[in-house]
């Protein structure tokens, strides 16, 4: 893939090697493109202000409200773009000093250090959706495979290692008839086989989950790449997929609803589910969850961020506290880094939102500049004196991956 790139400014500001703040993030595959719309700006910056119409509103349960906030100081630039040839970028991420960005069949990486592309992952299927293990890098696809693939010490090249289901784990369970499953008419796959595109990856406590259009999520042992389990989550397609570092797990569906599930204690480690959220209108697109657990958060085609803070009479309860407000289309992809929650629409545009202690969530910012719906979100924070700056990553169905530099300093607006 051809990639042209600019610059304004210097690269983001990123933090030493080690010290990285990972930002937790999902999208979804289906959604509906607009028609294209024109748009003359390409880069700009905006100065610090003093006040922005709140967008937050709570349900309807919970107290409604829209107010005007005291906003804090906030500078943000568009600082880099990426131009690709490829008609839209699927899913960014994140690991170290890198940036892999996926598109049609193919995955690209970049240095963040010089913004180089260093290599090029060639793929059957359009990545969904990248997890990283130790030198492992695990991407899902259109195809219904996962991929694994490790970086060459000699070349410093990925190489494909492996796809899983394995040849290994296909062999062992092709011989016995209950090993497959009815996957539509007259068609059968092996229950360890997604028979639809994988949607979304997620790591934890050395197993990694995978979820699917097929409505089920499956569970892998990292050690030997065997499937586990299979779980039938959801009536209808799965898009998002989250997991504590409790072991809770959090999938996000077309039916509308988050299942919560959890892992049985009794010797078998099967899942089990806990509870279903279901205050949304219509289908789930985006989870982000904070480092702790405490909080989630959820997006879909009812154009609203639904917030859900845990419920202090019980560690796997989450209770509707905040509907976020602001985004004029399909909310896409939502992610996590440091106190601030990042939402890309469909709408074109990507919001910042912080937590206030007298209005709950305010939107901070609004991002604009690409030309289509933004499909996929990651940030990476650093500190500058007495404020943060936050380095966000935007990829679209327009082609391009934008770069923007977000300033905020001391403000009124701040956790409680």
């Amino acid at each position: 893939m051809e990639v042209h790139s600019w610059f304004e400014t210097s690269p983001p500001v990123l933090p030493k090697p080690g010290s990285l703040t990972s930002s937790r993030t999902s999208s979804s595959g289906s959604i509906t493109i607009p028609d294209r719309m024109q748009y003359s700006s390409a880069i700009y910056e905006e100065t610090s202000f003093s006040s922005l119409q709140s967008d937050v509103s709570q349900d309807s349960s919970h107290n409604s409200h829209q107010k005007m906030i005291n906003s804090p100081s906030v500078t943000h630039s568009c600082t880099g773009n990426f131009q690709t040839l490829t008609p839209q970028i699927s899913f960014l991420a994140v690991h170290g000093n890198t940036l892999y960005a996926a598109s049609l069949n193919e995955i690209n990486v970049f240095d963040l250090t010089n913004y180089c592309l260093v290599d090029n992952l060639n793929c059957s299927g359009m990545a969904k959706s990248i997890a990283f293990v130790e030198n492992k890098i695990f991407t899902s696809h259109q195809d219904c495979k996962i991929r694994v693939w490790q970086i060459a010490s000699s070349s410093k090249k990925h190489q494909l290692i492996s796809t899983l289901p394995t040849v290994k784990d296909r062999l062992r369970r092709c011989v016995l008839p209950k090993n497959y499953v009815q996957v539509r008419r007259h068609k059968q796959k092996l229950w360890i086989e997604h028979a639809d595109t994988i949607s979304g990856l997620a790591v934890n406590d050395g197993l990694i989950y995978s979820v699917s259009w097929d409505k089920s999520f499956k569970i892998w042992r990292i050690s030997d790449l065997s499937c586990l389990e299979s779980v039938k989550a959801h009536s209808d397609a799965i898009n998002a997929i989250v997991v504590c570092a409790n072991g809770l797990i959090y999938t996000a569906s077309s039916d509308g609803t988050i299942k919560i599930w959890q892992r049985n204690d009794d010797g078998r480690k099967k899942h089990k589910l806990v509870t279903t959220l279901d205050k949304h209108k219509a289908g789930i697109n985006a989870l982000a969850i904070n480092e702790d657990g405490s909080v989630l958060f959820s997006g879909g085609f009812d154009e609203n961020i639904l917030v859900w803070e845990k419920d202090n009479t019980a560690d796997d309860h989450m209770v509707l506290s905040h509907s976020l407000k602001g985004h004029t289309g399909a909310i896409l992809c939502l992610t996590i880094v440091d106190d601030f929650l990042i939402s890309g629409s469909s709408d074109r545009t990507v919001r910042i939102w912080k937590r206030s202690r007298e209005y709950g969530y305010c939107c901070i910012r609004v991002l604009e500049g690409h030309l289509k719906p933004i499909k996929t979100l990651v940030a990476i924070s650093g500190r500058n004196g007495d404020g943060t700056v936050i380095s966000i990553f935007s990829g679209s169905l327009d082609g391009q991956i934008k770069v923007w530099k977000v300033t905020t300093n001391s403000t009124s607006c701040t956790s409680p």
